[in-house]
């Protein structure tokens, strides 16, 4: 079996350590994250493995507070015609009074690196580069493990990253990284990992592993989360109520649908939460807003969907759709049975096969309410970009998603796929129905078709 390969995290108080260590293990619970210097004074690791076997183990370590100091002391150390190489005067130091009490800290760090194989040195970009930061590298370069300076916060629009490039070449270190741990490049962990494997040579198959596991997962993390939007999509498509042509009991019917399409895209938005590790709170359905930061949790505003580009209503099926966000079959209330009759006649058998039946109802004195196409719309958008950036986010972000107005034209504006067109003729296709029935064998490959197309660029 390969042994682990042990890397300590390191660097100066409150550059992001932890929440390096949160994004690599997936972990938002990982140690404690906060804006409040020295918040980790202990070593706390993780182990990354591959079919069970450990390839990786992570070691957080405090922050280093006073490089400058022990810089300084660590000079003071050799004895009087010696000269000590660095690894032995950080033995020496680790055994004296100091490394108990003044620098309790930076001799947690020093006895983890020693004891690791290399180290991750955390760099908080947007700091210039300090003579502090300087001191740092030179006390952790005396513990003779290889270093990769990670540079944290590169996304940042105030990082300064080409300044501590230029500054880390001069001091030796040519291999490093840039890694946000907020919002990490899809490539980040490839690229951090290579670069380790320069530096050690002899890891590089475990390296690979990981990497190629990473990947792999990552694949299908976008895969499960299409299938859940995909089922939310059927599922809304698919549902139908059919409710008595009385005003007052027409409007609570709508009211109600409203209530449950939203709970059924809450739904998907915490499998979504659950299936990428993140918190209930990181996003709810209610809290994604698709216009300038406005949104609230109104599916159903007729304006809104407009101002995003989407078609409200159309056809047959238009009239009240547009005011309510429900597609009233019969359309308007001067829409009679004789012009519906020849909306269906002109539409043909399919048209007819899928219609007759509400047809009769309408007959019967029954309005059948669907979800309209534009909510349809709406609900694909702010999934597939929920899906989009539960990808980009890192587990050390803090703050809620928040998500752009949608660029994607195919859905604002192309035909909706078949699978949602086949699923308004099944509600049998609805857990939102009564008597649903979800493993039939069509339903799952339409669901599957739809995932297929959620889930592309």
């Amino acid at each position: 079996m390969t042994k682990a390969l042990k890397l300590a995290v390191v660097g100066h108080t409150n550059v992001g350590k932890t929440s390096l260590l949160r994004t690599l293990t997936r972990d938002v619970d990982f140690g404690e994250v906060s804006h409040r210097p020295s918040t980790t004074r202990h070593v706390e690791g993780a182990r990354l493995s591959v079919d069970g076997e450990a390839l990786l183990e992570l070691y957080d370590t405090p922050g280093l507070e006073d490089a400058i100091a022990l810089l300084d002391y660590l000079e003071r150390l050799d004895r009087p015609g010696e000269r000590l190489d660095g690894p032995a005067r950080v033995t020496r130091f680790l055994d004296t009074a100091e490394a108990r009490q003044r620098f309790e800290q930076e001799a947690k760090v020093l006895r983890q690196l020693l004891a690791s194989d290399a180290g991750l040195y955390v760099i908080d970009a947007r700091e210039p580069v300090l003579a502090k930061y300087r001191d740092e590298l030179a006390v952790l370069a005396g513990a003779g493990k290889p270093l990769l300076p990670v540079l944290n916060f590169s996304g940042h629009p105030q990082q300064r990253e080409s300044e501590w490039r230029d500054a880390l070449a001069r001091l030796g270190l040519h291999a490093r990284v840039a890694f946000d741990t907020v919002a990490p490049p899809l490539d980040g962990e490839r690229r951090l990992y290579e670069s380790l494997a320069l530096l050690l040579e002899q890891a590089r198959p475990q390296l690979e592993r990981l990497i190629l596991d990473h990947e792999a997962q990552r694949g299908a993390r976008h895969q499960a989360g299409a299938r859940l939007v995909a089922e939310l999509l059927v599922d809304c498509a698919a549902c139908r109520r059919s409710v008595a042509a009385q005003g007052d009991i027409e409007a609570g019917e709508i009211r109600a649908l409203h209530t449950t399409i939203r709970q059924r895209e809450q739904t998907c938005v915490e499998a979504l939460l659950r299936l990428y590790a993140f918190r209930r709170e990181d996003a709810r359905a209610g809290d994604l807003p698709l216009l300038d930061g406005r949104w609230g949790d109104d599916l159903f505003n007729p304006e809104t969907l407009r101002q995003l580009g989407i078609n409200v209503g159309g056809g047959m099926a238009a009239g009240a759709a547009a005011g309510v966000g429900i597609d009233l079959l019969v359309g308007g209330l001067t829409l009679g049975a004789a012009t519906l009759l020849g909306a269906l006649a002109g539409g043909g058998l399919q048209t007819a096969r899928a219609y007759g039946g509400r047809l009769l109802g309408k007959l019967k004195g029954q309005r059948e309410l669907t979800v309209d196409d534009g909510v349809l719309r709406l609900l694909a958008l702010r999934q597939r970009q929920l899906l989009a950036a539960l990808d980009a986010r890192g587990h050390a972000a803090t703050t809620a998603i928040q998500l752009d107005a949608p660029q994607d034209k195919s859905w604002r504006e192309a035909r909706l796929p078949e699978a949602l067109r086949k699923a308004r003729a099944h509600p049998e296709w609805s857990s939102l129905n009564p008597g649903a029935r979800l493993e039939q064998a069509e339903r799952q490959q339409q669901v599957a078709n739809l995932a297929v197309e959620l889930g592309g660029s």
